[in-house]
């Protein structure tokens, strides 16, 4: 889809919906999204975000009007999209394109004449989105269609409502003429949903010098919203690594009327349904352990006994199997985990073919190795016809970040200023994002979708009908300007 741009009427349309949702007793749609204004906030909106917030709603619905699905990407038109805004608030960015269509943004409000990179806060996050199923939405994925008090779009969570929310509050500390104490980048990137090739490993590579931060904000985490109110703040600081492996089963060829012993299929079959009901042995490193002992205090009684049990001698290995049974993603927490995911053998229906394929998706808890897991699975499978074989990847697995640095400190102490009552601590996220190649160069990386989202919206994220509340939006903005205006604003 082209490049959407913001006429004039679309300020006129802009100043409107500000005055309907950003300010004391917005108005209500027909459907009350399930975060309500104000609830379980304290802290005062300041005036510099609230101007902001109508403005960013608009941008969002702009940039999720570009279509970025990856591949092949197109991340180009939305980093230009975004530099007219940013130009158009006297911020001059920079675009560098790394191959024809896709490239990075990257701007700046620096604190002093010479950049203190150790100091810098990085705002970073992607503009490409995955792949569609046009067929089985109800609204255009592309069409940022604001129904019932909801942004649909693909995108929506996923991450252009992160990149824009930065965009929103780097543009607030701007017209605020605040004397920042560090210096603020902004960072959009692309490629991130298919490997950062072109996105995040070019900025690294090529432009570290234009993003080179000592702290980080990305994608990741999560504000739980459960019943209108806001339970935790779970704030990522490492992330599992990701290996991907081919199953191979060789066997003899032939004509499939004559069925053979060591038919490549039957032996592939067997390996895979194997390894489907294997479970690596449950581990706990400093973020888990943090995870869980904050999530006991915000559960049920019930589920707050399981996970109180995890670590004892006696109750630990049945408490681990009912938790890994209730939640797949608790599951994914606790230990290394194999997924096999493609299957691909013959060439007809009648020829038994001499060689089958399966891919696996494994993913290793930090500082966890790949060949002794393949150990384990080749001595379970014990098939001389089957063989593993690492595909080849440049990523390394990267250490966690610090749980007492500055900036989650500052995370902290927004969490409870926003959300009275609810529970902050660190979670470990169980899929792929950005921040480890910040992470491997000492960057203090933190992620945190800051908008409050019940789970049936967080399930939505690269499936059908992508949303985002509205109010959440809003709320996600405030909270992430509370976290760098107390990290990177002199009080």
């Amino acid at each position: 889809m082209a490049r959407s741009r913001v006429p004039a009427l679309s300020f006129v349309l802009a100043g409107l919906y500000f005055l309907m949702f950003a300010t004391p007793g917005r108005a209500q749609s027909t459907t009350t999204p399930p975060y309500g204004p104000g609830a379980q906030s304290s802290a005062p909106v300041n005036s510099a975000v609230s101007q902001v917030e109508a403005e960013a709603v608009s941008w969002l619905q702009g940039l999720l009007r570009i279509n970025t699905v990856n591949p092949p990407g197109n991340e180009l038109a939305a980093a230009k999209y975004l530099a007219e805004i940013l130009q158009k608030n006297g911020i001059q960015p920079e675009i560098f394109e790394s191959t024809p269509g896709r490239g990075i943004l990257i701007a700046r409000l620096p604190a002093t004449a010479v950049p203190d990179p150790a100091r810098a806060l990085l705002l970073m996050g992607h503009l490409d989105v995955v792949g569609v199923n046009a067929a089985k939405w109800t609204v255009d994925p592309f069409g940022a269609v604001m129904k019932d008090g909801y942004i649909y779009g693909r995108g929506a969570i996923d991450d252009k409502s992160m990149t824009i929310a930065n965009l929103a509050v780097f543009i607030a500390i701007k017209r605020s003429g605040a004397r920042l104490t560090r210096d603020l980048i902004f960072l959009a990137e692309g490629d991130e949903e298919a490997g950062g090739e072109t996105g995040m490993k070019f900025a690294v590579e090529k432009h570290w010098d234009k993003i080179a931060a000592g702290f980080a904000l990305n994608e990741g985490g999560h504000v739980d919203l459960k019943d209108g109110k806001v339970r935790f703040v779970a704030v990522s600081a490492s992330e599992k690594f990701a290996v991907n492996v081919d199953i191979i089963a060789t066997g003899t060829s032939g004509h499939a009327s004559m069925p053979r012993k060591d038919n490549a299929v039957v032996h592939l079959a067997a390996a895979v349904a194997k390894i489907g009901t294997y479970e690596a042995p449950v581990q706990f490193n400093t973020v888990t352990r943090a995870y869980w002992e904050g999530l006991a205090k915000v559960s049920d009684e019930e589920t707050a006994k399981w996970i109180r049990s995890l670590d004892t001698a006696d109750r630990g290995e049945h408490a681990a199997r009912y938790l890994s049974n209730t939640n797949p993603f608790w599951n994914a927490t606790m230990r290394d985990t194999i997924s096999p995911t493609m299957l691909q053998a013959g060439i007809r229906v009648n020829v038994i073919p001499a060689e089958a394929l399966g891919k696996m998706n494994i993913r290793l808890l930090p500082g966890n190795q790949t060949e002794p897991l393949l150990g384990k699975l080749r001595a379970l499978v014990n098939d001389p016809q089957v063989r593993f074989e690492v595909e080849q990847s440049d990523g390394e697995t990267a250490p966690s970040s610090s749980l007492e640095s500055e900036l989650m400190t500052s995370i902290t102490r927004a969490s409870q200023q926003q959300f009275p009552g609810a529970g902050v601590f660190p979670i470990m996220d169980v899929w792929a994002t950005d921040s480890a190649r910040l992470r491997l160069r000492s960057v203090q990386a933190y992620g945190l979708y800051p908008f409050p989202l019940t789970e049936e919206d967080e399930l939505r994220m690269h499936g059908e009908d992508e949303r985002i509340p509205v109010e959440s939006f809003h709320k996600g903005v405030e909270f992430l300007y509370a976290i760098v205006n107390d990290f990177s604003v002199a009080k």
